[in-house]
């Protein structure tokens, strides 16, 4: 081994060991930080457990409501009476008190059902911020996959150009030993080198935009940028996925889709709503009160009184200027819309599975070209390399086969990742995510 090579073998091994020492984050560990830290995910928890807290028959206005009361007047005046015999009473800084308290209940008991179709509409808001809620989760969990194998991409590249290094610093050591003995002229030197430190910019530049994917990736879990870790070396893509299935499940449990179903039945209950206003109302009142007044001038000094009050009043909308003509014909509108809306989500949601289905089954293949000319490109490498040793081909020569093997390492990876991007858009428009 010589002095370079074996200077090479300690960067490396202290490299390795650098690397090991990292954290190993599985998907599924980052998947699960995610999900507990990320703030959208938090804030769309939030809102749907504000809609599950709305569902409620007292707001959807079916029970009584209840409330105590209390007024105190108090007047300072100066006050003067003329009675009917012409005697006249007046009184300066003359004081009245008024004093009525009690506790009162008024009660819708009918209001043309429009109660019922408050209740099942406040349910299906609730239904859609779960609707909501499961796309967020889809959508933040396909971010973290999506950029997790972006970095086990990146890691495999830079792997790639790790060993186009080796193998540059194996030809320049072989050129300057021949130089030495008179077998090969300086430019071959200078051109081994040149060739080394640009496999060495190729190296920095990858290890910048893994950094700064990690920090990308930090930032998704929702926590410290500056966390450093490491992540798996392969990706598995699901092989076996079929348009038809994935159709079928899309149709059920797509959020998207699902959010617009409820929103047409959002919509179908409010024409029921409004519609309600054409029948009449029924309210209940009643209450406990007391009441007590004192003059200091006219006929009665004090009076006070106390006790139940009940009754009921009925209202009918006969005639208002044909709001309720209008209001209705709004309403039916907002449905058609609804309506409509749905239909362009469904044809949205089939064409986004057809072109990715596409895109996926095109990725497929490209990984099964790829890894075969990733071996033919080593196996040519390795004989190459063997043939630049005993100087029987030029340095041109081995380093297009150098470059040939890089490259088909980056294709094979770059493909892999491609068709596993393919695999998440698919398994999101259906509304599944699997870890793997």
């Amino acid at each position: 081994m010589t002095k370079y090579q074996f200077i090479i073998a300690s960067i490396l091994f202290f490299a390795f060991s650098n690397t090991n020492a990292q954290e190993i984050i599985s998907l599924e560990t980052a998947v699960k930080v995610a999900l507990e830290n990320n703030y959208e995910i938090k804030i769309a928890s939030n809102n749907s457990l504000i809609n599950a807290t709305n569902v409620t028959v007292g707001n959807a206005g079916m029970l009584p409501t209840v409330a105590a009361t209390i007024t105190d007047n108090n007047r300072v005046q100066n006050s003067s009476q003329t009675l009917q015999n012409g005697t006249t009473n007046s009184l300066d800084n003359a004081k009245n008190n008024s004093l009525n308290y009690g506790v009162n209940l008024d009660w819708t008991v009918f209001d043309g059902f429009k109660m019922f179709a408050k209740l099942d509409q406040l349910k299906e808001l609730q239904k859609l911020g779960e609707a909501q809620l499961k796309q967020t989760i889809l959508t933040k969990i396909s971010a973290v996959t999506s950029t997790y194998f972006d970095l086990v991409q990146q890691q495999q590249q830079l792997k790639a150009l790790d060993s186009t290094i080796v193998i540059s610093n194996q030809r320049l050591a072989l050129a300057q030993n021949r130089f030495t003995i008179g077998k090969a002229s300086k430019l071959e030197v200078l051109n081994a080198q040149v060739d080394l430190n640009t496999d060495k910019v190729s190296l920095l530049r990858q290890k910048d935009l893994y950094a700064n994917t990690k920090i990308l990736f930090n930032q998704i879990l929702a926590r410290d940028t500056k966390t450093n870790f490491k992540v798996i070396d392969t990706i598995k893509v699901d092989a076996n996925l079929v348009l038809n299935e994935l159709t079928s499940l899309a149709e059920k449990q797509n959020p998207q889709l699902e959010a617009q179903i409820i929103a047409l039945k959002v919509a179908e209950l409010q024409l029921k709503q409004v519609r309600a206003n054409r029948y009449p109302s029924l309210k209940l009142s009643t209450g406990y009160n007391l009441a007590n007044t004192q003059a200091s001038l006219g006929f009665a000094t004090a009076t006070s009184a106390k006790g139940f009050n009940y009754g009921f009043s009925a209202a009918l909308n006969i005639f208002d200027g044909l709001s309720q003509n209008r209001n209705e014909k709004i309403a039916h509108l907002q449905i058609d819309n609804s309506k409509l809306i749905l239909e362009e989500q469904k044809l949205a949601l089939q064409s986004q599975l057809a072109t990715s289905f596409q895109t996926y089954t095109t990725n497929l293949e490209l990984i099964s070209l790829e890894e075969k000319n990733e071996a033919i490109a080593k196996q040519n490498l390795a004989i190459t390399l063997d043939k630049f040793k005993i100087g029987t081909i030029t340095t041109l020569e081995f380093r297009a086969a150098q470059l040939n093997y890089v490259n088909a390492k980056v294709r094979n990876s770059n493909a892999q990742f491609q068709a596993k991007l393919s695999e998440i858009a698919l398994k999101e428009l259906a509304g599944i995510i699997n870890l793997n």
